[in-house]
């Protein structure tokens, strides 16, 4: 009995052995997408690896080509030298002079005078009305700046006004210790004289003139007759104006002013002597035409 049975369990171990591997054969599959994907990547970064040394000998000789060739802007072969091919010159003449082989060259001279004859012409080709006006208040300008240094100097009055050529124009800063007493907006008597010169030349221009007051970041104090730096910088730049216009008798459409209180300083405000630079008055003679 126990021989009949041995083949039977033999079989049903081998089914359970067949079952099995039936079940693992996925795995086979998934180590070979595995693989694959392994390798995928290994070619991607092969293929995307940079050669340096072939990279510099490509830079390097791209770089010697353009160097070494021809410049079309100057009339040159260009890098393939062919490029003179495409220069258009005047047909040779066909009337006979007895020069014979010389009416080419003969063209080509004409062509080249006719060429200069032209940029002359560009070169002397009259300016606008406008252009002749920035030119003209552009030397206008440049007269003001070295008269106005030129009496800072006679009168020596450097620690007080200074004059600076900026793109916006031409500024003229003053000291608030040359015009005004402390906190105050009146101008001194002293002053008198420089702004008077101003006005003389300013009178001579045509052109808008900006006036800005400012002062440093202390705050004011209660007993003075402003309410804070706003109406100060505002005080001091309207008394600068009120000069020009009431004494002087210019033109107030020439003029504009501002009050900035310590809004923009000049220096720093965290010393005695930083403050008193941002205390000022700046005076600009803009780069602008009136219409």
């Amino acid at each position: 009995m126990s021989r009949r049975n041995r083949p039977e369990g033999h079989g049903r171990s081998r089914q359970r052995q067949d079952n099995k591997d039936t079940k693992d054969r996925w795995m086979i599959t998934y180590a070979d997408l595995i693989t694959l994907l392994l390798i995928f990547f290994v070619v991607m970064y092969a293929m995307s690896r940079l050669d340096v040394e072939k990279y510099d000998i490509v830079t390097q000789s791209l770089q010697l080509t353009f160097k070494s060739g021809d410049s079309l802007l100057e009339k040159g072969n260009g890098i393939l030298g062919s490029e003179d091919h495409y220069i258009h010159q005047n047909p040779p003449s066909t009337t006979n002079d007895g020069g014979g082989n010389n009416n080419g060259q003969d063209s080509q001279n004409g062509s080249i005078g006719q060429q200069g004859q032209n940029d002359g012409d560009l070169s002397q080709k009259p300016m606008t009305e406008r252009e002749l006006a920035f030119r003209k208040q552009e030397e206008e300008l440049q007269t003001l700046v070295s008269r106005i240094e030129s009496y800072i100097k006679d009168n020596q009055l450097e620690d007080q006004i200074r004059v600076a050529d900026l793109p916006k124009g031409i500024s003229i800063t003053l000291s608030d210790r040359f015009l005004f007493d402390p906190g105050k907006a009146d101008l001194k008597s002293g002053s008198a004289k420089t702004l008077s010169k101003l006005a003389s030349l300013f009178s001579q221009l045509d052109t808008v003139i900006s006036i800005e007051g400012h002062t440093d970041n202390l705050p004011i104090v209660r007993a003075s007759e402003f309410k804070d730096n706003w109406d100060l910088s505002g005080a001091r730049a309207m008394s600068v104006l009120r000069f020009f216009l009431d004494k002087e008798k210019l033109d107030p459409e020439g003029f504009q002013y501002a009050g900035y209180a310590d809004t923009r300083p000049a220096a720093d405000n965290s010393t005695a002597e930083g403050r008193q630079k941002n205390r000022r008055v700046e005076i600009t003679v803009l780069r602008q035409l009136q219409q």
